[in-house]
C-alpha cells in the first residue's frame, strides 16, 4: 500500500493535466462561453463520467489552467532569480522565463488573455492574487533598475504593464519558422524595454547587460 498510493496519485496528477491541455486548446478555440465539458470530453478522449471525477465544472477547469500556469511562471522565476543581483540581469531572467513557459504553451497564453474575466467567486480572487504576486515581483525589478539609477524615474505601473503587454500578445503573431526562440526574443523585447526606461541609452544598457552576463551564464546552467 506505501508503494501503490504514491504511484496512483502520480497517474491521476498525470492524467488531471492531460485534461488540463486538452481543456486549454478547447477554450483557445471555441472560447469559454463557446466550449463545453462534452467538447473536452471528445477533445482528451475521457468520458464524461471520467472527466467529472476530476473536476466537477468547467469553471473549475479554467480556474485550474490559470493558476496552474501563474504558480509555474512564478516559481521557476524565483528559483531563476536567486543569487542574481544585476537588476537589468534580473529584468532579462523574467522576460525569458515569461516567453520560454509561453512559447512552449500557446494555448494557456489566449485562454489567459482572452478568459481574463471568465472567472468568479473565490476562483478568481485566488488567481487574482497570484497574479498579483508576479506582477509585483516585476514592479520590484524595475524599483531596482531605478535605485540603480539605470532607469528614467517613470510611473513603476506604466512601465511594467506596458512590458506585460510586449509579451502578452506574442501568440498573436509569433511563428517558430521564422521568428527567434525565447531566448533571443527575450534579448529583443529586454532591449526595446530598456532602451525606454535608461538614463544612458545604448551605453547604460550595454554597461548593465554586460556587467551581469556572467551571473546570468551561471544562473543558465543552474537551471539546466
Amino acid at each position: 500500500m506505501p508503494r501503490t498510493a504514491p504511484q496512483n496519485a502520480r497517474t491521476a496528477s498525470r492524467k488531471l493535466e492531460m485534461i488540463l491541455r486538452h481543456a486549454a486548446r478547447v477554450f483557445a478555440e471555441k472560447g469559454y462561453e463557446g466550449a463545453s465539458i462534452r467538447d473536452i470530453s471528445r477533445a482528451s478522449d475521457v468520458s464524461l463520467s471520467g472527466l467529472y471525477y476530476y473536476v466537477e465544472s468547467k469553471q473549475k477547469l479554467l480556474y485550474l489552467i490559470q493558476i496552474h500556469t501563474f504558480r509555474t511562471i512564478l516559481s521557476h522565476l524565483q528559483r531563476d532569480l536567486q543569487g542574481v543581483t544585476n537588476p537589468a540581469v534580473r529584468l532579462r531572467i523574467l522576460v525569458r522565463n515569461h516567453l520560454e513557459y509561453f512559447l512552449r504553451h500557446p494555448m494557456e497564453m489566449k485562454v489567459l488573455a482572452r478568459e481574463d474575466d471568465a472567472l468568479a467567486g473565490e476562483y478568481r480572487k485566488e488567481v487574482a492574487e497570484i497574479k498579483r504576486r508576479y506582477y509585483g515581483t516585476a514592479v520590484g525589478i524595475f524599483e531596482e533598475l531605478r535605485r540603480a539609477g539605470q532607469a528614467r524615474r517613470i510611473n513603476p505601473r506604466i512601465a511594467v504593464l506596458s512590458l506585460f503587454g510586449m509579451m502578452n500578445w506574442i501568440h498573436t503573431w509569433h511563428r517558430p519558422q521564422v521568428d527567434p526562440h525565447a531566448e533571443a526574443l527575450s534579448d529583443v523585447m529586454s532591449e526595446m524595454f530598456l532602451h525606454g526606461v535608461m538614463n544612458d541609452r545604448r551605453a547604460g544598457f550595454e554597461k548593465a547587460l554586460g556587467a551581469g552576463r556572467g551571473t546570468l551564464g551561471v544562473v543558465k546552467r543552474a537551471a539546466g
